[in-house]
């Protein structure tokens, strides 16, 4: 098919090579796009740079979420799904290209893709640009280059249309998640299903303290916040006490006792995975502290403590005979 322009974008000429079907897809901030690409250098040979079909997964953006290489969504907007099209892009929208590549093919790798930027500042990071790791990529930071995409689109999601991923949501749609999952972690519970609860609560929690991270410590808006976060963490441990994962429940409950002293039922959850684990003095310090707290909870920890010594009592009976045996003749 003929060469054509795309309207309005300067440095791009597009190439239809299988039409697609339907109208142009309405992509909107939130839309997931899904597609396969390969990038070509613009040289006689038309050297393979990166090809997605290698890794077998196709790729996906979402919409609106600050893709480094912003043209690809013009791209991908003037095509129709099912289309396979080649684009021709000027130096001016391919600077960010090894970037981005060096990002992708770390995820295909199995590895970090922030590898070597975490906890730095922007300078730093800018260090870790002179290499990628890749030479081929290192190649074209240097000397920055006109490049063909050849993309097949297979699907464009609406928002509402996937589950999106928590890094995904906006402030107002993790925050509408977050009764959602709460209520779903509850639903489960009823149905003893403690692991799949667990991580809904859990989801719930890591879309609070995302939001948390743009809050002032301890001000009105990180309080408000924390008040949804903490019963969401008392189902998260007490769904692992029905799990058997004590430890985790002591890191947890431990945690959130550090900012809240006062809790309750954060220290009756503790003192109940202390005493399965066999921490007596902990677990009878942590119950002890529950009855002061909430003397409406003494009853459940006068029947918890008294199951507390009986379990000591028959320990103790267990090791007696064990170590006795150790020291009888054969």
């Amino acid at each position: 098919m003929e060469e054509t322009y795309l309207l309005n974008v300067e440095g791009v000429k597009k190439k239809i090579l299988h039409g697609g079907q339907g109208e142009l897809p309405k992509l909107q901030d939130g839309s997931k796009i899904t597609f396969h690409f390969q990038t070509l250098k613009d040289d006689f040979e038309r050297t393979v740079i990166d090809d997605s079909r290698e890794a077998g997964i196709p790729m996906e953006i979402i919409v609106g979420k600050m893709f480094k290489l912003e043209i690809w969504e013009t791209l991908l907007s003037s095509m129709r799904v099912g289309e396979v099209a080649e684009f021709w892009c000027d130096a001016i929208h391919t600077g960010m290209y090894a970037l981005v590549s060096r990002g992708m093919r770390r995820i295909a790798e199995g590895r970090d893709p922030l590898e070597g930027q975490k906890h730095r500042c922007g300078m730093g990071n800018m260090f870790d640009y002179h290499s990628t790791g890749y030479d081929d990529l290192d190649e074209l930071q240097r000397t920055p280059q006109p490049l063909i995409f050849i993309m097949q689109l297979f699907r464009v999601e609406e928002p509402s249309a996937y589950k999106r991923d928590t890094w995904a949501m906006s402030k107002e749609e993790k925050l509408a998640a977050v009764p959602v999952l709460h209520s779903e972690g509850n639903r489960l519970v009823l149905r003893k299903e403690f692991g799949q609860a667990a991580a809904k609560y859990q989801e719930a929690v890591i879309c609070l303290r995302n939001l948390q991270t743009k809050e002032k410590p301890w001000e009105e808006g990180w309080l408000k916040l924390e008040s949804l976060v903490t019963p969401l963490v008392l189902n998260y441990c007490q769904c692992q006490l029905e799990l058997g994962e004590y430890y985790e429940v002591l890191e947890h409950t431990t945690e959130l006792l550090q900012k809240h002293n006062d809790n309750a039922k954060a220290y009756f959850k503790r003192a109940k995975a202390h005493a399965a684990v066999w921490n007596e003095r902990e677990a009878r310090e942590d119950f002890l502290r529950v009855a002061h707290l909430d003397p409406s909870m003494a009853a459940a920890v006068k029947k918890e403590l008294k199951q507390l010594g009986e379990k000591m009592r028959k320990k103790q009976v267990e090791d007696r005979k064990r170590y006795q045996g150790l020291f009888q003749p054969p």
